[in-house]
């Protein structure tokens, strides 16, 4: 059975500099990259007291990291804008040699060994796979299979709360699903016809059943469309 794991992460830690990067959800099209550094005091950064650095990196962002660390781009350089505070992010090979790698966020600064070039370049190549599969996809809103004749559901909208719609049902019939019945309306309701079919044969059938459009008139002979499984759990003969 293959295990697929949601959520990464993976820091990069030397003397006095570490970068961590993170991505909470296979679902969302973006990555996070935290930086730490050691304080004059010898103790490291807290994020959870407002220190440190986060930047959130987009799919098109995480594509040029990979260019870089895949050796086909010297350098890449951009620019993130949060609360009008611009911070500036590069990641670049030192020289032609391309055997020092540099991330730099702000003031953070931190160098990448050979190994840790690898498992960055194969965590990232993982994750542009990842995202572009499952981060791509519109959303489809959770609807309940607790259908009534109606057509009403409970639906989640996107801030969580549940609402109540009505849904239209498309389906795609055949001649093996549906079949032509005749038959004379003798009663109706919001959810049900009363039809009469041969042989003084007389069933609610659910509108929802039904796949023509029909005279609403009573005792007018016309022809339905109805799904088969209702006719033969009714014995309805077919003509």
């Amino acid at each position: 059975m293959k295990i697929m794991v949601d959520k990464h992460s993976q820091s990069f830690f030397g003397q006095s500099c570490g970068i961590t990067i993170q991505s909470s959800s296979r679902k969302e099209p973006f990555i996070f990259l935290k930086c730490i550094q050691k304080k004059p005091d010898g103790n490291w950064e807290k994020p959870s007291l407002g220190e440190g650095k986060t930047i959130k990196c987009n799919l098109d962002e995480i594509i040029m990291i990979l260019q870089v660390l895949k050796r086909k781009l010297n350098s890449w350089t951009s620019y993130h804008n949060f609360n009008d505070i611009k911070t500036q992010i590069s990641f670049q090979w030192e020289n032609e040699s391309k055997d020092k790698f540099w991330i730099n966020i702000g003031k953070y600064s931190k160098m990448l060994n050979f190994a840790q070039v690898e498992i960055m370049k194969l965590l990232i190549k993982h994750l542009i796979t990842e995202k572009i599969k499952y981060a791509t996809i519109s959303p489809v809103p959770e609807v309940k299979k607790n259908f009534d004749n109606n057509k009403r559901s409970q639906v989640k909208d996107n801030d969580g709360e549940k609402i109540t719609t009505t849904v239209k049902e498309i389906i795609n019939h055949n001649n093996s699903e549906t079949k032509h019945v005749s038959g004379v309306i003798k009663g109706e309701t919001n959810k049900a016809l009363l039809i009469n079919f041969k042989d003084d044969q007389e069933i609610w059938v659910p509108k929802s059943t039904i796949h023509s459009d029909y005279n609403p008139e009573r005792k007018v002979p016309q022809t339905f469309l109805i799904d088969d499984w209702v006719l033969k759990r009714n014995s309805i003969e077919i003509t």
